[in-house]
């Protein structure tokens, strides 16, 4: 009877302690993971069977040989434990938002062996670092991701400007015909580098030419060298034939100054006209966006809004035609001498120059043009240099180099910072159509130094150029 109780004790026990084992070995296993929990169960059975043997009765003839064979089995245990390989530590994860690389496999000679790459720290810890390097990009790759992102304008932005635009222009036709009948304007044409593919973000405005229909056995031109302003840059257009058709024949004599056809009266004119008797508001009603001059401007400009688009028109009374001997010439607010004269522009014919040597040989001097025209605008020194300077530049070396393809832009974005600084050391810009125009000289000692070391330090490291 006492047997079986001290049995029955021992199977209690037994049990408690297994009862005590298993919920051991099940937080072990949910902590440590499945291989250390294994090995702690291997070293707890290992313990649990010496105190079973140490504490379980033996007859006297075997207490010798169970010590023996407690130590001996309790000692393959805790050999067998030792022998279980430990888990090595691992490599610090790579981030979730990148890809795991799989190492690259080494090229295998035939007939020989090579072992197997097992993933140890050193080799996880060079996957960490090459997947961590800092990428370079060159300059070439720079300069393409920043035309993506500032300089390529989405073609549904361009159509709906570029309908505004014709939009606007039609308005003002009427109300000029309306408004000034005795004047003979031709009919108002909307352009320039939004509608010639030249547009850089919406830095330049929409060039809408009003035309002045001019008698031509009325009218002559004068360069401007030869007048008192001596200017290059601007034409005097003079009243011919006074002795036979006296003053008031042309209705455009209501203009005159001298003798000659005053480009500033005709700018006030359209500029009051403008801002005080044009009906905006129902204009804007009816094209469905937001359409006003601006007052603070001696230009005349329009700006215009539709929800995110905003779109700037400039208003530039023009003479061409015969009269104009194939030139352009605008009524622009000069000031000086110059202020009765007409400026001579050339963004006709720039625009054409450009693209009949990019159509020759599939070349890249367009986008040459959008990129520095895009960065010199975003730039409070540089947006002194304006399209016309850049122009001029873009196409010497559109004559004078023939690489022309996408892989030599960024050598030819730092060719043309070379340029621009070379042409300010010497302070002279010769106009490409006309050589004794310098655009340069407008512009003050001072500015052209702080142009000229702008360009230097942007020569030196031209990516804080792109992103300031």
């Amino acid at each position: 009877m006492a047997e079986f109780s001290q049995k029955r004790g021992k199977r209690q026990d037994d049990a408690v302690l297994g009862s005590a084992v298993d919920f051991l070995l099940a937080n072990a296993r949910l902590v440590l993971g499945v291989g250390a929990a294994a090995a702690l169960g291997i070293a707890t059975l290992a313990v649990k069977r010496l105190i079973d043997k140490a504490t379980s009765p033996r007859d006297e003839e075997d207490e010798t040989k169970g010590n023996t064979t407690c130590l001996e089995d309790g000692w393959k245990e805790l050999s067998l434990l030792k022998a279980m390989p430990r888990p090595q530590p691992q490599p610090p994860p790579a981030a979730l938002s990148q890809p795991v690389s799989t190492p690259a496999l080494s090229p295998t000679v035939p007939g020989e062996w090579h072992p197997p790459d097992m993933g140890g720290p050193r080799s996880g810890r060079h996957i960490w670092e090459m997947q961590h390097a800092p990428l370079c990009l060159t300059f070439q790759e720079k300069l393409l991701a920043f035309e993506r992102e500032h300089v390529v304008i989405p073609a549904v932005d361009v159509a709906v400007a570029q309908q505004l635009a014709c939009d606007v222009s039609l308005e003002l036709q009427a109300f000029l015909r309306s408004k000034f009948l005795e004047l003979p304007f031709g009919a108002l044409e909307p352009g320039g580098p939004l509608f010639d593919g030249l547009q850089a973000s919406g830095t330049d405005p929409v060039r809408l030419l009003v035309p002045l229909r001019l008698e031509p056995e009325l009218w002559g031109l004068v360069p401007g060298a030869d007048t008192v302003a001596q200017d290059a840059r601007c034409w005097a257009v003079r009243r011919t034939q006074l002795e036979f058709r006296p003053r008031g024949s042309s209705p455009w004599d209501r203009f005159l100054v001298g003798g000659y056809l005053c480009a500033q009266l005709l700018l006030e004119l359209l500029h009051k006209a403008l801002a005080t008797s044009v009906n905006w508001p129902a204009i804007s009603s009816l094209l469905g966006c937001l359409v006003q001059p601006s007052v603070t401007s001696e230009e005349l400009l329009l700006e215009v809004r539709q929800e995110h688009l905003e779109l700037t028109i400039a208003v530039l009374p023009a003479v061409v035609g015969t009269v104009a001997n194939d030139h352009v010439l605008l009524a622009w607010p000069l000031e000086g001498l110059a202020g009765n004269l007409w400026l001579q522009d050339f963004y006709q014919a720039e625009a054409a120059r450009l693209r009949a040597l990019d159509d020759r040989d599939a070349g890249t001097r367009q986008r040459l043009l959008r990129l520095l025209c895009s960065i010199c605008c975003r730039h409070p020194v540089l947006g002194r240099l304006g399209r016309g300077h850049l122009t001029q530049v873009v196409l010497r070396l559109g004559e004078e180099e023939e690489d022309w393809a996408e892989t030599a832009l960024g050598s030819r974005f730092l060719q043309a910072l070379e340029e621009l600084i070379g042409s300010l050391e010497q302070a002279s810009l010769l106009c490409h159509f006309n050589p004794s125009v310098n655009l340069f000289g407008d512009l003050c000692e001072e500015e052209i130094n702080s142009i000229g070391y702008a360009l230097y330090s942007g020569l030196q490291a031209p990516e804080w150029l792109l992103w300031g």
